[in-house]
């Protein structure tokens, strides 16, 4: 029989895991929700591109999506910045007996001693109370720096660090949202952008570090974090708009988890603009764009993923990604006990089921 599901969100990686979920065979999908009123009333079909009429109808009201009892909903829908409302939803499809899935907001994938208890506490008793789970994931946070690196390093008689690197070219990422009020790109050096607020990158990648801290048994005595801009040498367009020249168009930072002295665990971002900007920092294995994971230890390991798609570049592959890792894990958030569930605590997410002729 089918899982139903809802889905909640239907931007740059909601509107992937609207298509998978209308056209996998696992899934029933009983509602839409979406943000805005220009949406409301469409057919999941046309909000996920797709020709073929489903009858589910998009609301922008949550109860009603509630009202037709799904068994897991996919929660994709924006949370960088209404975190406060994303938690609210998160706690009311929980308390419903929701199970839930979803892509954000990124430090529920690990969020103990990440967030403080004021935060955590209500979703775990709202998913206690409801007798469900939720699993938040994709690929960074996620995949590529959780369960492959924690693969790597159960093949390690020791490890002294794990590094994991994001190296990627965001010039085709179009959303005006993450990369100019979020990330900051476009705004003056001199202004401090939202990622970039102390605190703010160790509470969004907090979770990545001592999630691998946590895999490999150690507890962090810090977590610290560093970061540099540099300015864009003229003006130029990326999907999402225009970099004026003398703003960020290139920015570098890590996440560090300190254990006596030492980085033991390591989340590095390098992200450019451009492909010839800051030619001294980390390269991509690829055009474009590339995920590292290095292991020191014994033995060493250094493993590049690289993403690509007939449909589109890098960043549309990883939207891709980030949408199908959450969405290929219901099955097993749905066996998991009840509240939040981690990377460490599922079984492995393998293709069964997804296999489909060229």
């Amino acid at each position: 029989m089918a899982i139903k599901v809802a889905a909640i969100g239907t931007g740059n990686v909601g509107r992937h895991a609207l298509t998978q979920l209308i056209t996998d065979p696992r899934f029933e999908l009983t509602a839409v929700w979406v943000s805005s009123e220009a949406k409301a009333g469409k057919d999941a079909a046309e909000l996920a591109g797709l020709q073929d009429s489903t009858g589910v109808l998009a609301t922008t009201d949550l109860d009603a999506v509630l009202a037709t009892n799904p068994s897991c909903a996919v929660y994709t829908a924006m949370a960088d910045n209404r975190l406060t409302e994303a938690l609210e939803d998160y706690r009311r499809i929980l308390a419903a007996g929701v199970n839930v899935v979803g892509s954000a907001a990124v430090f529920l994938q690990y969020p103990w001693q990440v967030l403080p208890d004021e935060m955590v506490t209500p979703i775990e008793d709202a998913a206690k109370a409801g007798n469900a789970s939720i699993f938040v994931n994709g690929i960074d946070p996620g995949f590529a720096n959780d369960l492959l690196p924690m693969a790597l390093a159960g093949t390690c008689q020791s490890v002294q660090q794990i590094r994991c690197m994001e190296i990627i070219n965001y010039d085709t990422y179009d959303s005006a949202t993450v990369m100019f009020d979020v990330m900051g790109f476009g705004g003056s050096l001199d202004d401090t952008p939202m990622l970039l607020q102390p605190g703010v990158l160790s509470l969004a990648w907090g979770s990545v570090v001592r999630q691998l801290a946590a895999g490999l048994g150690i507890e962090l005595d810090e977590v610290t974090e560093t970061h540099v801009r540099v300015p864009a040498p003229e003006d130029f367009d990326i999907a999402a708009g225009r970099i004026a020249k003398g703003t960020t168009a290139a920015m570098r930072f890590e996440v560090r988890g300190m254990k006596d002295g030492e980085v033991a665990v390591v989340l590095e971002h390098v992200t450019r603009l451009r492909d010839d900007l800051c030619p001294d920092w980390p390269q991509p294995a690829q055009q474009g764009g590339s995920y590292r994971i290095e292991i020191t230890g014994e033995p060493s390991y250094a493993l590049d993923l690289c993403l690509n798609s007939p449909n589109g570049d890098h960043n549309h592959a990883g939207l891709v990604a980030t949408a199908a890792r959450v969405v290929n894990a219901i099955p097993a958030v749905l066996s998991a006990p009840a509240g939040i569930v981690t990377a460490l605590d599922l079984p492995p997410i393998t293709g069964k089921g997804l296999y489909a002729k060229r």
